[in-house]
């Protein structure tokens, strides 16, 4: 199956600029490419995949593969946590994260929380970007590398 198929192989395809990432729903057939996408993101957060069928759990489709996905759940009315956002290396920058996000927030009201790792500026700049705003820090709290992470939040009315 197309969608299947991991990032970096040579059945990946090449994307033009203009392709424009569809979101949905996660299923249980999407889980081995995303298992190959968040293995191929050193930053992605290690969660057993079958875990993310019992959160929210978005995809997002370019042409026939999944280019990326992100996972997160309520913590409590009018609360909820970004657990992993990642993207296959080619499909960034093609607005495949943006894409997962606003369809993460749109229908929700209240405060969004994420970590993300210190040294990962990439990530804060983007967050930075879609309106979170950094609000602590927590050292030591990744291994492999140890890293401290940063609590980003969104606040929507």
């Amino acid at each position: 199956m197309p969608g299947n198929r991991a990032p970096g192989t040579s059945a990946f395809p090449k994307v033009g600029r203009d392709a424009r990432p569809k979101v949905r729903l996660g299923v249980s057939a999407d889980l081995p490419a995303v298992a190959a996408i968040q293995q191929a993101c050193p930053e992605a957060a290690r969660w057993p995949v079958e875990d993310y069928l019992d959160q929210e759990f978005l995809v997002a489709i370019v042409g026939n593969s999944i280019a990326g996905f992100l996972v997160c759940r309520t913590v409590a009315p009018g609360e909820k946590e970004i657990l992993n956002l990642a993207v296959a290396h080619g499909f960034r920058r093609h607005g495949v994260a943006r894409a997962l996000l606003n369809r993460a927030l749109e229908a929700f009201r209240g405060a969004v929380f994420l970590e993300v790792r210190e040294s990962n500026r990439t990530a804060q700049e983007f967050y930075n970007a879609m309106h979170f705003e950094a609000v602590s820090r927590r050292p030591n709290y990744y291994d492999s590398p140890p890293d401290a992470a940063i609590v980003m939040k969104f606040h929507s009315c």
